[in-house]
């Protein structure tokens, strides 16, 4: 069993609540427990709050609460909920990881010892490297060794042991062990983290070998990393500076670690409650772990609570190299809360303040688009484009995107150029061939290659209602009217709320004689408009045809007449 299995397994059982007695101060109560699994922890702990006050002593509303004040980051008030909760013999988990951070961040090394003998630590599976770093913290390195070379043997922890003994190792100034540790040397091989190979440079930067420092940076993410806090780390080693070992500075800094160590490394694996409490005990025991800041913002945001993820996102030091990148969370997560213009305002200082960032313009020209603003999107495309093409890193999603703004602002030319240069460094892909044999289709250019790229992206995505639609209306366009009939029927199945399609299926229909259908289905599209609006339906030109039919629209626009067929149904 790996680490992050025995971890993911811990999760369940520690988040299993404490049972509540029958008689619950309903209202309040039900309306933190909604708060809470809504991610609103704000609201959780006013409400767990109103509830103890009629019921201090429920065991479940003060864990609950526990929770709350954790993700909230407010340890002061957990602590207290929690030595409740202790004093009256309750045991729960979270409350002990919440006493455990508190006695840890006060560096009590004797308390979290006694804690952890007495198995009221913060789970069977990191209690052993707490203890050892609480080892440390008393001067003890022989026990904190013995204890982690411990946990090193046992299944599916070894790799985090070892981590943590090379850390440990470091921080006394043992680097020639710690670089033991790492090279594999002492233990075995060890499975790359981004925290470890950063702390792997800055040990052998403290050995003076800047040369090996470069060499496992460049293996892991390159010689031109895009990670601003890499590339500032690989610049200062290529200059021959001795880089301090900075990730670790002591005891209580290595329990943060600890606490960030599960918190990473399940991220994917458990709810995002339980990962943003570890990461914020780790703050609280370390509040300038940066990396766990940038955590605690990412799960608030993946939760939806946007305004406690941009206050995160914004206690990053603007001097850490991890600023650029919060910035960007920050931005987005303003974005999402409906902030676009403080959005944009975040990203334009960013630019200023790092020109040679491309994903600085890359968020830039996202939020343009986003908000239909194609030339302000082409300009922030273009700025990355340069940038990663100066490093011979070209990237196919940029030319899709950047075709998509000049197409809509009729730069066919550009438009054209762009989409080809995706397609040549991502070849086949679905909804580059799409884009681009739809659009050809709308202008009527190359029908015949158009239908040939369709033809593939269907192929590659079967059940997308988008593409099956471009499918039926190449078909259309190229006189094929009951084949299109086949597709467009398809597609209206696959995406029956779409108005687009609808209006096109009625196209089709109308085509091939079904003329009763083709007016029931251009309806149809004019009733979901107004529910489901789009900017690509001319609902004006689809009342017209309903008036007129989709002949005399045709004569009128000047456009080549439908071919002859007979009807597909009589009657219509």
């Amino acid at each position: 069993m790996t680490f992050r299995s025995l971890m993911a397994a811990l999760a369940v059982l520690l988040m299993q609540p404490l049972p509540a007695p029958a008689q619950e101060p309903a209202g309040a109560y039900l309306a933190a427990e909604h708060a809470r699994a809504k991610g609103d922890f704000t609201a959780a702990a006013q409400y767990y709050a109103q509830a103890l006050a009629r019921d201090p002593d429920n065991p479940a509303m003060l864990e609950n609460a526990t929770i709350a004040y954790l993700a909230l980051g407010r340890l002061d008030e957990a602590v207290a909920l929690a030595r409740k909760l202790e004093g009256e013999g309750m045991r729960s988990q979270v409350a002990q990881i919440a006493l455990i951070a508190d006695e840890a961040r006060r560096e009590d090394w004797a308390a979290v010892l006694r804690r952890v003998a007495e198995q009221r630590g913060a789970g069977p599976l990191t209690d052993g490297m707490i203890a050892a770093w609480a080892d440390l913290g008393r001067g003890d390195m022989t026990s904190a060794l013995a204890r982690i070379d411990a946990m090193a043997a046992e299944p599916g922890l070894r790799n985090f042991a070892l981590y943590h003994k090379a850390l440990a190792l470091a921080t006394v100034g043992d680097f020639e062990a710690a670089d033991r540790v790492f090279a594999g040397e002492d233990g075995g091989p060890l499975q790359p983290t981004r925290s470890g190979i950063v702390a792997w440079a800055q040990i052998l930067s403290q050995l003076g070998a800047q040369a090996r420092a470069l060499g496992i940076l460049d293996e892991a993410f390159g010689p031109d990393p895009a990670d601003p806090e890499i590339a500032a780390l690989r610049a200062r080693l290529e200059a021959g500076e001795a880089v301090p070992f900075g990730l670790i500075g002591n005891a209580r800094e290595g329990v943060a670690e600890v606490f960030f160590s599960l918190a990473r490394a399940l991220i994917e694996e458990v709810d995002d409650e339980f990962v943003l409490i570890h990461a914020r005990a780790a703050e609280a025991v370390n509040p300038r772990h940066v990396e766990a800041t940038v955590t605690v913002a990412q799960m608030l945001e993946s939760l939806g609570q946007y305004s406690l993820a941009i206050e995160a996102y914004g206690r990053v030091p603007r001097d850490h190299p991890a600023f650029p990148g919060a910035e960007l969370g920050r931005a987005e997560a303003l974005r999402r809360e409906g902030r676009v213009d403080a959005a944009a305002e975040v990203l334009a200082q960013l630019a200023q303040s790092y020109p040679e960032l491309a994903n600085v313009h890359v968020a830039l020209g996202d939020l343009a688009r986003e908000q239909e603003d194609w030339a302000r999107a082409i300009d922030a495309y273009d700025r990355a484009l340069a940038l990663l093409e100066a490093r011979d890193n070209p990237q196919w999603f940029l030319h899709y995107v950047r075709g998509i703004a000049h197409e809509r602002l009729d730069h066919w030319p550009e438009a054209e150029a762009d989409f080809r240069r995706a397609l040549e460094l991502n070849p086949d892909h679905p909804q580059v061939l799409n884009y681009l044999g739809y659009t050809m289709v709308e202008k009527r250019v190359n029908l015949d290659e158009a239908l040939d790229m369709i033809e593939r992206a269907v192929a590659a995505q079967p059940d997308s209602g988008y593409i099956v639609d471009s499918l039926g209306w190449v078909l259309y366009r190229l006189g094929r009217y009951e084949e299109a009939v086949i597709q467009m029927e398809r597609a209206a199945e696959l995406m029956p709320t779409d108005p687009v399609v609808n209006d096109h299926l009625g196209d089709v229909l109308w085509a091939v004689g079904r003329h009763t259908e083709a007016r029931f289905q251009w309806k149809r599209a004019l009733s979901l408009h107004q529910t489901n609006p789009s900017d690509d339906l001319e609902a004006e030109r689809v009342r017209r045809k309903l008036d007129l039919g989709l002949d005399r629209v045709l004569e009128d626009e000047g456009a080549a007449p439908l071919r002859p067929v007979n009807a597909a149904v009589s009657g219509n």
